[in-house]
């Protein structure tokens, strides 16, 4: 960091900083690859900076060995200091290693075994301590100077700030046409420093748009108050930018050359990641996904056509457990599902012209995303479906035509509540279950195959329960109840025969028995 007396660099300074930064012995210059499949379907070119690729799957290692190279050969002796529980932690390690030095890594003792091991595995020394980044950034601090160690900041350093500028000296001069704006991911603000420092000083006509979560958005917020500001808390979707505090010369520049900032949400990211992937094959972190997300809402916005947007996917260090969540918001983040909450009567034949009333919905049938359903009222039911959509904003007008249908409907698509938990609870015991039998279902992911199974069921049976979601296979698995009176077991077995989808009869199951039957 600059000392309090020093004079402010100015974006001239930082150009030279940049074109002068010592990265490439540890970093690559990264692909700047055309989104082919995104571009055709905003009507506007789209370039993936493929940060994802370093070496450490993030940029972070250009501004920690941008630092690092820059120490003395006692500095690098003693060795060096940092607090992170990510992408910093390894590109600090990694440098370390590079130049021979000793490298102490603080992490909360929260911190996920995989990182740890990364950060083992590159030759760092690793502290757990406390329970939060704040906990563990002080705790470094203190060994910094009890063990005459070099603290390399995570952003708010003018020679990592420079280090994570050569990205944008790479993008410029891979693409030489026309770039109307550069999307970049904030945390701390150290990539979004370098990065507009860069085209400000070599071409300020290309915007810079810095993008931040909405509910981790510390730096837009100091923007606006024109004074650095603290949250009291951050959200840990997109935890490589979950900061409190943007650093003070981050914050400078930012305030300064910044053109425009925007936030995204959780459902936003989530389909971005999945956009991502369609055109890489590649699964970025959410950090990395920002910049994609912030260009779909800009272009659906500002209603843009025929210009050019360069994202930088800042990295890829994802838990494969998080891909559950990821793929089951990344379709309601895309508007191409929606849920709803849909009454129907407690009567015979109700549940089949509800399936109907949705095959025949404006715009043509549509895919059965979920449906979950347990009989709890002699009166009426109340169904949470999924149903797949053609465009943002159908999902209100689709509830709009149940109703005119005499099916009650709630919109649930944009109801945090619903999509992450409601779903999932919808069920248990029922005093009106009698003479109840539960099979699991193996239906072909075929239109049709719902109304078979209705079809060839008898006038007189019920369904007490029904669950389903689509995981994207060709089969779907499918929990039916069905109310049949012991009388008709020949007739159900001849059902089960005529119906020809795998099945396997769960009614003696002790979990069906703990958690559904009455």
């Amino acid at each position: 960091m600059k000392s309090p007396k020093s004079k402010p660099l100015t974006p001239a300074d930082y150009l030279k900083k940049i074109l002068t930064a010592r990265v490439y012995d540890v970093a690559v210059e990264s692909a700047l690859e055309p989104a082919r499949n995104l571009s055709r379907r905003l009507h506007n070119k789209v370039l993936l900076k493929r940060e994802d690729q370093q070496a450490v799957f993030s940029f972070k290692l250009r501004g920690a060995y941008n630092k690092m190279a820059g120490l003395t050969p006692e500095q690098l002796k003693k060795g060096v200091i940092c607090a992170s529980a990510g992408n910093h932690a390894q590109g600090v390690a990694l440098s370390a290693h590079k130049l021979g030095s000793r490298a102490v890594i603080v992490m909360p003792v929260t911190t996920p075994q995989l990182k740890i091991d990364a950060v083992r595995a590159l030759g760092g020394e690793v502290v757990l301590f406390g329970e939060s980044y704040s906990d563990a950034h002080q705790h470094a601090l203190q060994l910094e100077k009890v063990q005459g160690l070099t603290f390399v900041h995570p952003f708010d350093d003018p020679d990592v700030i420079a280090g994570q500028g050569t990205i944008a000296m790479e993008i410029l001069r891979q693409h030489q046409g026309p770039l109307h704006a550069v999307f970049v991911a904030i945390g701390g603000g150290g990539l979004v420093a370098g990065v507009a420092n860069y085209i400000k000083a070599v071409r300020p006509e290309i915007k810079v748009i810095g993008v931040q979560m909405n509910d981790s958005d510390a730096m837009m917020q100091s923007v606006a108050q024109n004074k650095r500001i603290t949250l009291d808390e951050v959200g840990l979707f997109s935890d490589g930018t979950a900061v409190k505090q943007v650093g003070e010369e981050t914050f400078r520049v930012a305030r300064g050359l910044v053109d425009e900032f925007v936030t995204v949400d959780t459902d936003a990211v989530c389909a971005a990641i999945k956009d991502v992937f369609v055109d890489t094959r590649s699964i970025v972190e959410p950090a990395g996904a920002l910049a994609v997300a912030a260009i779909k809402q800009y272009v659906a916005r500002n209603k843009t056509r025929g210009e050019t947007y360069a994202a930088i996917l800042c990295g890829a260090n994802m838990n494969f457990d998080r891909l559950r969540f990821v793929a089951e918001r990344a379709e309601v983040g895309e508007e191409r599902e929606a849920l709803f909450a849909v009454t129907i009567p407690e009567e015979r034949g109700s549940f089949r012209r509800f399936c109907e009333t949705i095959g025949g919905l404006p715009g043509g049938p549509r895919n059965v995303t979920e449906f979950n359903y347990r009989i709890s009222d002699s009166q009426r039911a109340h169904v949470f479906v999924g149903l797949t959509t053609q465009g943002k904003g159908e999902s209100q007008k689709i509830a709009a035509n149940f109703t005119r249908h005499g099916f009650d409907a709630l919109d649930l698509t944009h109801d945090e509540l619903a999509k992450e938990h409601v779903r999932h609870m919808v069920g248990g015991h029922s005093a009106l279950a009698r003479d109840e039998r539960l099979l699991r279902f193996v239906f072909p992911e075929r239109p049709g195959a719902l109304l078979k199974f209705l079809s060839l069921m008898r006038p007189g049976w019920n369904i007490s329960l029904f669950h389903y979601r689509n995981q994207g296979a060709d089969y779907g698995r499918i929990l039916v109840g069905l109310q049949v009176p012991k009388t008709d077991d020949k007739a159900f077995r001849k059902f089960l025969d005529a119906l020809a989808y795998p099945c396997v009869e769960e009614t003696n199951n002790p979990v069906y028995r703990l958690f559904l039957q009455s």
